[in-house]
């Protein structure tokens, strides 16, 4: 009896004590969740609210050098397949004498675009997938592969010419530069402080500008090394153009180590990850803070006591599904954003890439290369395009990076849209008469094209995305714009060699530009869904996604 007793007496004590334990683990997750909250929280913070610092310009510099690269391989095929003509075609008569055909010069500069529209995607996705650290870089090693590939491109045994073997190279070579895009964007927008983010992004964009002056400036100086040997022998361009092209690597070279070590962004650490305590002591190493005091700071900040924790608990990663993307993109205030995020960008790339990618066709065509030996042509030509992107281009950046945080990017957007649709109605119903009165009023108004280019939706289009996305699928929404972009590229590509020269040579460029003012017209009235990011947080523009999650 008594030991039913005590057998009754122990049963009952089990509940209890099991109850006990439950009561202590709950209290336990309880604070964890608690403090990684907290944690959280005040790691965001210390990130928004940062000093701007060495970190925030290293970060602009590494990005960026990728953006100078990308730029002179794109545009530099602009100069070098001038220059080819002259090589390849040197024995065609007539008007084909010394120019690279119509078709072939479409797509060896189109293979760049149709490359960049599978990176952009593919690299925008897998950014969000594998995370950023984790593939930052190799879109740099195919760009410097690439680069050198077609520098060195020739032609083979039985029937592949020059012409597509570089093809080859720079398709290749597009994969890469398109994954730079949304990889670079993203990085520097969630290490960017709140105040400063618009800048940081703009201002990484706007290395593209030192690129494209770059390009012109390496051909001027190559072609002045070479100036009695082209005299003397024309072919000797073969030279000329594989250096300009070659050259290109330079600054990837420089660039692709501190890439390769750049830290995981702590956005992703903490969204997808799920790793609190690491990404709370990434955002320490990232605010470069030292000493004992500044450590103790940091601590007290972040809420992480300095003897840290022997125990570092296991974290399962939750990574995003396109069944989740779905689930957030069928509510229209979300599909919103991306139609309004793709549309602009879509619109803004044809006229972009129509003119940039021809500006050597337009100068041409409008006598401002005039007429001489190879040599004084082609000077001429790249002299051009620097005057074109001094005047315009790089102001158009540059005032953007100092006025976008204090105007916002809608305002800038919607100015720049304007403005270019007035301009390439000018341009486009003027053309003839204003050419007739003066070449030099119509290089001033093409230039101011280029200027409100860049001073609205060329950057814009490029700053946004990286902004207005949860972090879950930031990298994949941004991949998904800029593709939708390099379609517009691929669009005014195919639009421009099979038209410009119908009812004659370069007759059409007028009703051309006349087209590129219709589709700034889609853009501005697309800017309207686009939401304004200025001054807000990256958790405050997806607080949306994160209600929906919880």
């Amino acid at each position: 009896m008594a030991d039913v007793q005590v057998s009754t007496a122990l049963q009952g004590t089990r509940p209890a004590h099991h109850a006990d334990s439950l009561s202590d683990s709950l209290k336990d997750a309880t604070y964890q969740a608690d403090r990684d909250f907290e944690l959280r929280q005040d790691a965001l913070a210390a990130i928004d609210n940062a000093k701007f610092g060495w970190f925030h310009v290293k970060a602009c510099l590494v990005a960026g050098v990728g953006f100078f690269t990308d730029s002179y391989d794109i545009f530099a095929i602009n100069l070098c397949s001038l220059i080819m003509g002259y090589v390849y075609y040197a024995d065609a008569t007539g008007d084909a004498a010394n120019t690279t055909p119509t078709k072939i010069d479409m797509w060896v500069k189109g293979a760049t675009q149709l490359g960049c529209i599978i990176g952009q995607f593919g690299f925008g996705y897998l950014a969000d997938r594998l995370g950023r650290k984790r593939i930052y870089g190799v879109e740099l090693i195919i760009i410097i592969v690439c680069t050198l590939g077609g520098s060195f491109a020739g032609m083979t045994a039985r029937g592949l010419s020059v012409y597509w073997v570089l093809f080859i190279w720079r398709f290749i070579l597009g994969v890469g530069i398109g994954g730079d895009y949304p990889v670079s964007a993203i990085i520097t927008s969630e290490f960017a402080t709140t105040k400063n983010r618009g800048a940081m992004i703009a201002a990484v964009f706007a290395m593209q500008g030192f690129g494209i002056v770059a390009a012109a400036i390496v051909a001027i100086v190559v072609l002045a090394c070479f100036r009695s040997a082209v005299d003397g022998d024309q072919l000797m361009l073969d030279y000329v153009w594989r250096i300009i092209m070659g050259l290109g690597v330079v600054p990837g070279l420089v660039a692709l180590y501190f890439r390769l070590t750049i830290p995981e962004t702590p956005r992703y650490t903490l969204d997808v990850e799920k790793n609190t305590q690491r990404a709370a002591a990434d955002v320490h190493k990232t605010l470069g803070l030292k000493g004992a005091d500044e450590a103790a700071d940091v601590h007290k900040t972040l809420g992480l006591r300095v003897a840290g924790e022997a125990a570092e608990r296991v974290h399962v990663a939750d990574k995003p599904t396109w069944t989740e993307f779905y689930h957030h993109f069928k509510h229209w205030r979300n599909l919103r954003v991306l139609v309004g995020t793709t549309v602009t960008w879509f619109a803004l790339d044809v006229a972009f890439y129509g003119i940039n990618l021809n500006s050597s066709i337009i100068l041409q065509a409008i006598g401002f290369a005039g007429k001489g030996s190879p040599y004084q042509v082609l000077l001429k030509t790249a002299a051009g395009n620097i005057i074109l992107n001094l005047l315009g281009t790089m102001p158009g950046y540059w005032v953007t990076v100092f006025t976008i945080d204090k105007l916002g990017r809608r305002t800038i957007q919607f100015i720049g849209f304007t403005v270019l649709l007035i301009l390439f109605c000018i341009l486009g119903f003027g053309y003839h008469k204003i050419l007739d009165k003066s070449v030099a009023g119509f290089v001033v108004l093409f230039t101011l094209a280029q200027f409100f280019q860049n001073f609205g939706p060329n950057t814009t289009t490029f700053i946004i995305p990286a902004e207005a996305f949860p972090t879950r699928f930031r990298s994949t929404c941004h991949g998904i714009s800029a593709a939708c972009g390099k379609v517009g590229a691929v669009v005014a590509q195919l639009g421009f060699f099979q038209l410009k020269d119908r009812g004659g040579k370069n007759a059409f460029i007028p009703q051309l530009i006349q087209i590129f003012a219709l589709f700034m017209l889609v853009g501005l009235v697309f800017t309207w869904f686009v939401p304004e990011t200025k001054g807000k947080s990256l958790e405050e523009l997806s607080e949306g996604d994160d209600n929906a999650r919880q």
